[in-house]
């Protein structure tokens, strides 16, 4: 069960890592750690890994490295990829605690300190999050909140039972900080999960440690920009979809031994997942095109019938011919309003319900 309990201050001044792993960024490297540089209240240290960037990334790197002694800076001598770039980063945090912090977002003023203060105070909890709030390219950004309300914090294994129920990530990842114990004990991404990896990893670390939220304060800045991972080699929501079951079904398969009831888990996110497939089938049929993608439709289907074999009998399957109607009916009247005359009008509609 999870409870709420006052928020606290730190009564010291713990030592963050924070990995920042880069490829092609450098228009953002030094905005980023200077977020991280600038935070009061704890130690923190900035671990730049950069990945054989074809840009100006590796220069400005080692120029924030020069600079500062907290900041080091690695660079790949060829392209190895997000997930080794990450584990490479981890490998190297000497910490208390530790962060990854994509050079595209950033960390808000205070963050660390209202974050390690929980961490502090709970020894039993091993990851904290908080509120990332969206920063979106070419707009400026709104005031963030600091104050803190209160704090959450939930058994492990009851924050991975609230992630089946919801089938989402509720991290986006810059609000992140794990204890570097806990980061050691669970291991580094996997290479088999590119999409879904950072789930994966939190759910591992709640199947060993208590889960902790920061309530009320704004705790990172979310990059949105056309170039993001997210937005180019992950796009596409089945294949969302199909990455977020890889992490799930990894996680209560694999750690089963330290998630009570991951079976009862399992079958709750089969549900989930595949009721969320239907939904976008219903979706599809609602757009009111003239011909819905049957080949998408059909992909969606197989997915849910892989998860939930009897998808009769799933809520979202009831929706799908109200759907198609809507879509019909939809597709219909923007067919009519395509006519120009009068004439043609009556025409079409004799011929669209009478069929002369």
């Amino acid at each position: 069960m999870s409870r709420r309990v006052p928020a606290g201050t730190l009564h010291r001044r713990p030592t963050v890592s924070v990995v920042v792993p880069c490829y092609n960024y450098a228009r953002y490297l030094v905005e980023c750690v200077e977020t991280v540089l600038s935070q009061e209240d704890v130690n923190p240290e900035v671990i730049i890994v950069d990945d054989a960037s074809t840009d100006a990334s590796a220069t400005v790197a080692q120029a924030l490295a020069t600079a500062d002694s907290r900041v080091h800076a690695i660079r790949h001598s060829t392209n190895r990829g997000h997930i080794a770039t990450y584990n490479d980063g981890l490998a190297e945090a000497t910490g208390d605690y530790v962060v990854l912090l994509s050079a595209d977002d950033l960390l808000l003023p205070g963050s660390l300190a209202r974050a390690t203060a929980l961490l502090d105070a709970n020894p039993s909890v091993g990851m904290v999050y908080g509120h990332p709030t969206h920063l979106y390219e070419g707009t400026k950004p709104k005031p963030p909140r600091t104050r803190v309300r209160n704090w959450t914090i939930w058994s492990g294994p009851e924050w991975i039972r609230l992630r089946c129920r919801a089938g989402i990530n509720c991290v986006f990842n810059p609000e992140v900080v794990l204890r570097t114990s806990v980061q050691r004990e669970i291991g580094g991404y996997r290479s088999d999960l590119p999409h879904s990896g950072d789930l994966e990893m939190w759910m591992r670390a709640a199947s060993v440690a208590d889960v902790g939220r920061v309530n009320g304060a704004d705790q990172a800045y979310y990059r949105v920009h056309a170039a993001s991972m997210q937005r180019t080699v992950y796009a596409g929501h089945l294949t969302d979809l199909r990455a977020r079951w890889d992490a799930f079904r990894v996680v209560l398969t694999e750690h089963a031994e330290g998630i009570p009831g991951s079976g009862e888990m399992l079958a709750t996110v089969q549900r989930t997942l595949a009721n969320e497939a239907l939904g976008q089938i219903s979706r599809i049929y609602s757009d009111g095109r003239e011909d819905p993608d049957a080949d998408l439709v059909d992909s969606y289907l197989q997915f849910a019938r892989e998860l939930y074999p009897d998808t009769p009998a799933l809520s979202a399957w009831r929706t799908i011919p109200v759907a198609r109607r809507t879509g019909e009916h939809r597709s219909a009247v923007a067919a009519l309003n395509a006519y120009r005359t009068i004439e043609d009008k009556i025409r079409w509609r004799r011929w669209r319900w009478n069929g002369v």
